[in-house]
């Protein structure tokens, strides 16, 4: 197999973060950044919710999210605990005492909203708490809702990033150090701003994202830029891609951006050409019927579905199986080496194949 040379991807040195533990997930430090998303369900139909967190965790999901909008909802999270197996966060907004009772219930770490929590008081109220029992808080501050206090003149990520370290310093004055923020704004140069910013002011470990980035296609091209951007810069510890769709679309695209920055490999990669006048099959099906085959893949290889010779096992050699489509006919090959020339009618399942014996053969 040839190695893609990534080297160009590690210019600018990455932020060693002080290092937390989420349930048994570990963040900062020289852990992989990691991939997380958050529930769509009523956290109340703690069936719905459990069904969806196991289905992210086939996925790679490793840290899950669930809104806690009510004493209900906090009930609901013992129960759901019992049914998942990776860590989760309990979302709290408003009501500090739903943090309290999410803590009380198993929550494995607090995201909480500085801007809408409330006092001092009750913040040092579920500090205490957490503390007690070595939760993490993650403190997290959107651009589109910051507090009325903040509201000057200065720029939106200066602004974001003053709130985030008054909350920083709090917890810091209670002797807390479980700490990790956040920092998303929708527009993308704010976003990059403020974690720039507070990248170089505090030591925690940062969790990346683009606020309310859109649906799946517009929503995973401006996360993809803007996470992007901050891994390239070595900053970020754990990422969510924020999509209006189901969340196993959000995990799935985060892996995308780690693995297209040579920073994890987990599961299959899809090549695949734009394809032209040259094409003579449907590739564009064919292509989406091999990603859907290969989604639950979990180990890592490299897949190719091209168009014709020309771009075919050549330009696809770094591949570790592949097909080149031409009319009622194609080429299977292994790292650009031609294996065998299969009929049309016989392309997915001769292609599937080659990546099972490729996975056997590496005693996955």
């Amino acid at each position: 197999m040839q190695d893609n040379n990534l080297d160009y991807f590690y210019k600018m040195p990455r932020r060693i973060a002080s290092e937390i533990r989420i349930g048994n997930v570990i963040l900062g430090g020289d852990a992989p950044v990691t991939v997380q998303s958050m529930t769509k369900t009523d956290t109340r139909d703690v069936t719905a919710t459990i069904s969806q967190i196991n289905e992210l965790e086939e996925y790679g999901c490793e840290i899950i999210r669930v809104a806690v909008p009510d004493f209900e909802g906090v009930d609901a999270i013992a129960a759901i605990k019992r049914g998942i197996s990776i860590p989760l966060v309990a979302d709290i907004h408003f009501d500090y005492r739903l943090a309290l009772g999410a803590i009380e219930a198993g929550a494995d770490a607090l995201r909480l909203n500085p801007g809408n929590i409330g006092s001092n008081d009750r913040v040092i109220a579920v500090v205490k708490a957490a503390k007690e029992r070595s939760i993490p808080i993650r403190i997290g501050v959107n651009g589109g809702s910051l507090p009325r206090h903040t509201q000057d003149n200065s720029p939106v990520a200066e602004r974001m990033v003053s709130l985030a370290m008054e909350q920083v310093r709090l917890l810091e004055s209670l002797d807390f150090d479980q700490i990790k923020v956040s920092l998303k704004a929708f527009d993308i140069a704010t976003t990059i701003e403020a974690y720039g910013r507070i990248a170089s002011q505090m030591s925690y470990p940062l969790h990346l994202g683009i606020t309310e980035s859109g649906l799946p296609q517009s929503g995973s091209i401006r996360s993809a830029l803007g996470i992007g951007i901050l891994l390239y810069l070595g900053i970020g510890d754990t990422i969510r891609v924020s999509l209006t769709a189901p969340p196993y679309l959000e995990v799935m695209a985060g892996y995308e951006i780690l693995k297209s920055m040579g920073l994890r490999q987990r599961g299959a990669t899809l090549v695949s050409c734009p394809t032209c006048g040259r094409t003579r099959t449907d590739l564009m099906g064919f292509a989406a019927e091999v990603e859907q085959k290969l989604a639950g893949i979990e180990q890592p290889i490299k897949v190719a579905v091209m168009g014709c010779e020309v771009n075919g096992p050549g330009e696809a050699r770094d591949a570790d199986v592949g097909i080149a489509c031409g009319k009622g006919r194609g080429a299977i090959f292994k790292y650009g080496n031609v294996l065998e020339t299969v009929e049309e009618s016989d392309f997915l399942n001769s292609l599937m194949t080659q990546v099972k014996e490729f996975l056997a053969a590496k005693g996955e």
